[in-house]
C-alpha cells in the first residue's frame, strides 16, 4: 500500500530529527574530542585540555584539519512502480544495494567549524537507534496518521454504468474499502493497522455525485463538506499572499532580464475579476485559471523583455483590460486561450 508506506516515511522524518536532537549534546562532546585528537597529536592530557579550551573559545577556527568523513551521496534509489504486494521486493533490493554501496570515507581538509559540524552529524547518526525510531514512527502512523485521497470522483461509476471502465472503477473502490474500514497493511517498514488513521477524501464531482460511490464506502465518510467556488477576493489573496505566489514568480522572472516589474493593486484585482468571469462563462477550473490569465497579460513582455530599453514596467488595470478584454468577451477565444 503506497499510502501506508508514505505515511510511515513521514513518521520517520518526524521522529528522526527528534531522536538526533536528544543525542545532540553527547554527539557534540564526541565531535569535540575527535577535533582535539586530530589537532593535537602528542597525546598529553594537559595539552589536550588547553586545546579543548581553545576550541570552546573559537581560537582554533582558522586551523585546517584533515579528516575522514563519510561521503554525502547515498545509495542508488530503487523504485518499483507496480501493484501492492511487491513492496517487499523493493525493500529487499534497496537493502541489497545499500550493502553493495556501503558508505565510503573520504579524506577532506576543512576548517575547524566545518569539520565540527560534519563530525557532530556523524556522531548523531551513530548514536541514533533506528529500530526505536522506526517503532515510534509506526506507532505515530497508527495513532495520528492522516491519509488524503484526492480526486476520489475519478473512481466513481457513472449512473447506469455496469460494464467496461465502470466495473474497473468500482473494483478500485472495493480495494480501498478494507483499508478505510480498518485492516493491517504490509509496508516496507512493517505492519500498519489503519483502524485509527484519519482518511479524508475530496473530489470535484462534475460528472458524478458522492452518492454514486458504493454504499459501503459512503458509510466510511460520514462527514461531508461542500465547498463553494473561489471568488475574486480569494483570487487576489492567491496572487499575492503565498511565499511562491504567481505575482512574485513573474517579478523574479522579469528581474533576470533586468526589468523591474510592478503590479498596481488595481491590476491584480482586475486579473482576479476576469479569471472569475471566465470560470463562470466557460468552465470552472478554480485557481488554475490564474496561470493562463497572467501568462496572457505578460506574454508580449516575456517575449521581448531582454530587448526593451526600459528598466521598469508597470502593470496597470488599463493594461490588463487591454490585453484580456477582447479574449474574455469572445467565448470561443476564451475556451482555447484562457
Amino acid at each position: 500500500m503506497a499510502h501506508g508506506t508514505t505515511t510511515v516515511k513521514c513518521g520517520v522524518r518526524y521522529e528522526g530529527p527528534g531522536e538526533k536532537k536528544h543525542f545532540f549534546d553527547g554527539s557534540g562532546e564526541d565531535a569535540s574530542e575527535r577535533v582535539v585528537a586530530t589537532a593535537e597529536t602528542r597525546g598529553d592530557d594537559s595539552t589536550r585540555e588547553k586545546f579543548r579550551a581553545m576550541l570552546r573559545e573559537g581560537r582554533l577556527d582558522e586551523r585546517e584539519l584533515e579528516l575522514d568523513l563519510a561521503e554525502s551521496h547515498g545509495t542508488p534509489m530503487v523504485e518499483i512502480m507496480t501493484t501492492s504486494g511487491m513492496e517487499d521486493m523493493q525493500s529487499s533490493l534497496q537493502d541489497a544495494f545499500s550493502k553493495m554501496f556501503s558508505q565510503k570515507k573520504k579524506k577532506r581538509k576543512l576548517k575547524v567549524p566545518e569539520a565540527f559540524k560534519g563530525l557532530v552529524k556523524e556522531e548523531m547518526e551513530r548514536l541514533v537507534d533506528m529500530d526505536r525510531v522506526m517503532k515510534e514512527a509506526l506507532k505515530r502512523t497508527e495513532d495520528s496518521g492522516i491519509i488524503f485521497l484526492d480526486e476520489i470522483d475519478k473512481i466513481v461509476s457513472r449512473s447506469g454504468g455496469g460494464h467496461g471502465p465502470e466495473v474497473s472503477r468500482e473494483g478500485v473502490q472495493r480495494d480501498l474499502l478494507p483499508i478505510v474500514e480498518g485492516s493491517t497493511v504490509t509496508t516496507k517498514h512493517g505492519m500498519v493497522k489503519t483502524d485509527h488513521i484519519l482518511f479524508i477524501a475530496s473530489g470535484a464531482f462534475h460528472t458524478s455525485k458522492p452518492s454514486d460511490l458504493i454504499p459501503e464506502l459512503q458509510g466510511r465518510f460520514p462527514i461531508r463538506v461542500e465547498l463553494h467556488s473561489l471568488g475574486q477576493d480569494e483570487f487576489v489573496r492567491i496572487l499575492t499572499e503565498p511565499e511562491n505566489a504567481l505575482i512574485k514568480q513573474y517579478v523574479a522572472l522579469m528581474a533576470t532580464e533586468g526589468v523591474t516589474l510592478i503590479f498596481e493593486p488595481e491590476a491584480i484585482v482586475e486579473m482576479a475579476k476576469i479569471a472569475v468571469e471566465v470560470n463562470q462563462n466557460i468552465e470552472e477550473i478554480g485557481a488554475r485559471r490564474l496561470h493562463t490569465v497572467l501568462e496572457r497579460v505578460l506574454d508580449e513582455l516575456s517575449f521581448d523583455a531582454s530587448e526593451r530599453g526600459e528598466s521598469q514596467f508597470v502593470v496597470s488595470a488599463d493594461f490588463v483590460r487591454h490585453q484580456l478584454d477582447a479574449i474574455a468577451k469572445d467565448q470561443d477565444l476564451s475556451r482555447f486561450i484562457l
